[in-house]
């Protein structure tokens, strides 16, 4: 599979998990809000192959994982796992900041994974496409935490 269509599908699945996607057209606009430009062909191509589903959320139908999918991915611990292990990263240090770079279009999920994970170390993210600015409250945290993501990302 071609790496657009596996971080394009990949940001599919965030997408739905974070919030409602009642159509397509929702799904198209919140990829491109993601710098994903793709037709409704695609979308539909991703969706049948993701087996996305419809299920009631608040009254409302929206498209979900499928339920095999779904919790398959627990902690924010695991998912930076996982995604430091299919995705190359690099981590810097910047001031009270650390800065993950990784490929185009990868940066929210890690961003995500990170905030999810909740971790003191890390106060808070901000993705951008390719690049992740994490806050910490000091310098010791900053050294703690990217010790842990460089375990993370060597296995």
């Amino acid at each position: 599979m071609e790496v657009m269509k596996q971080l394009r599908q990949r940001a599919i699945r965030d997408i739905v998990e974070q919030r409602p996607i009642r159509t397509q057209q929702e799904l198209a606009a919140a990829l491109r809000d993601r710098g994903f430009r793709t037709t409704q062909a695609t979308i539909s191509r991703d969706i049948a192959e993701l087996q996305l589903v419809k299920a009631h959320r608040d009254g409302v139908s929206v498209y979900a994982l499928p339920p095999r999918l779904a919790g398959a991915d627990p902690t924010g611990e695991e998912r930076l796992r996982r995604l430091f292990h299919e995705l190359p990263v690099e981590i810097r240090e910047a001031g009270p900041l650390l800065v993950l770079v990784t490929l185009p279009g990868s940066a929210h999920a890690i961003a995500a994974s990170l905030d999810r994970a909740r971790w003191p170390d890390a106060v808070g993210s901000i993705a951008g496409d390719d690049t992740v600015f994490v806050a910490c409250p000091d310098r010791r945290a900053l050294r703690r935490l990217r010790e842990r993501l460089e375990r993370l990302a060597a296995g």
